[in-house]
């Protein structure tokens, strides 16, 4: 084996963004086309922070036609006074710093889908270029960044009304494999998010078309939506309900087709591979409806998996400090939050049940066909692997 020598001098220490440029994917998934999306969602959700913080109304996604994004909002704007300790514009640490941001004193923002504090910053890592306007103090502001580093200062460029932030960023084609954004896709996250921030406007274009999604009814219309075409059982069935610094919206919904349609949300992330909020929904579900059938004896007890047949319903939570797993938040953590879904979901559907019969009976109705539906696909799995076995076998 070859000596060689590993002393202070192989340490290599990255500097600023550097890391982030060496290992894109540890922070946007990967450099396909789901981690290029990322980097818009990053950007999106710091306007959607200051929504939930309630200071922007508005948000304005635009594909230019030489591949850059625009992102604007009409939020409080990035603060633009030069910091005690770094002596740096704040609009430059958060471009440039990882973990600088607004996020870690929970006074600025009581609840945010941004929390580690990369987001921004890693969307200017890994761009060839990247514009800052911030509207601030009746003033515009404005900074350019090459690869992550600023050309210049922060500088003031003209006279501006109101507050907002807008934020212009081109991929690095160096880093992608390549750098063009589908429409379709991003539409239909900004969809998702106009849904759980009623009240608030998005819009997405470019230079052939625009949609606008603005949702007065929020997760109740995301719901009917889901639903749009299929028979449903019954209205929508809506739980609103905060417990000390917790905030939980649930919609539900049985059509008369097979397969679930259930999507979790934490802070307007979504959480696309569930996590502990998504487990104390169906405990809860399947705990209601067992209950249900055990108390009026309409028979056996069913599983989760038949609870939730042709079933379409959005979890979202609140939450000052959600634990997710990667900064790509698809997975939640919080250990706590599985008990208060739970409970809070059980309580609130048993309640709907007793006080709707017809509608539980129709629901206890699916659930249960459901069940014998899997249990005669069982029992039939069975039945072949007995006729295999036996036509197999070297009987005399």
């Amino acid at each position: 084996m070859p000596k060689t020598s590993y002393n202070a001098e192989n340490i290599t220490v990255l500097e600023g963004l550097e890391g982030v440029k060496l290992r894109p994917s540890m922070y946007i998934g990967d450099t396909s086309s789901r981690g290029l999306h990322h980097l818009v969602y990053e950007a999106v959700d710091n306007a959607i922070d200051e929504a939930l913080a309630g200071f922007c109304k508005n948000i304005i996604v635009t594909l230019n036609e030489d591949g850059s994004v625009t992102v604007e909002d009409d939020g409080r704007g990035i603060p633009v006074d030069i910091h005690s300790v770094y002596k740096k514009s704040a609009v430059e640490l958060v471009l440039t710093k990882l973990h600088a941001g607004g996020k870690f004193d929970k006074k600025t923002y009581q609840v945010s889908g941004g929390l580690h504090g990369v987001g921004i910053s890693v969307v200017n890592a890994l761009s060839s270029s990247l514009k800052v306007e911030v509207k601030r103090n009746d003033k515009l502001y404005y900074q350019e960044y090459d690869h992550g580093n600023p050309k210049a200062d922060l500088k003031v460029i003209g006279k501006a009304e109101g507050t907002g932030t807008k934020i212009t960023f081109l991929p690095d084609d160096k880093i992608f494999q390549e750098i063009k954004f589908d429409f379709e896709i991003l539409a239909s996250r900004l969809k998702e998010l106009a849904y759980l921030n009623s009240g608030v406007t998005i819009i997405i274009k470019d230079s052939k078309k625009e949609k606008k999604f603005f949702f007065e009814g929020g997760i109740v219309s995301f719901v009917e939506d889901i639903n749009k075409g299929k028979n449903k059982f019954h209205p929508p069935i809506y739980i609103s309900k905060k417990t000390d610094s917790t905030f939980i919206e649930i919609a539900l919904q049985y059509n008369d087709t097979f397969n679930e349609s259930i999507f979790s949300f934490v802070n307007t992330i979504n959480t696309i591979e569930g996590g502990t909020h998504y487990v104390g929904f169906s405990m809860a579900l399947t705990r209601a409806i067992n209950d249900y059938i055990k108390k009026n004896n309409f028979g056996e007890s069913i599983t989760s998996d038949d609870a939730k047949e042709g079933l379409a319903a959005i979890i979202s939570l609140k939450i000052p400090n959600p634990q997710f797993e990667g900064q790509t938040k698809t997975r939640l953590g919080n250990s706590e939050v599985k008990g208060i879904v739970n409970s809070i979901l059980y309580e609130e559907l048993s309640t709907y049940f007793e006080e709707t019969p017809q509608i539980a009976r129709l629901i206890i109705s699916k659930c249960m066909n459901a069940a014998k539906a899997r249990e005669a696909a069982r029992k039939a799995r069975e039945l072949t692997r007995r006729k295999s076995s036996l036509a197999g076998s070297a009987l005399p």
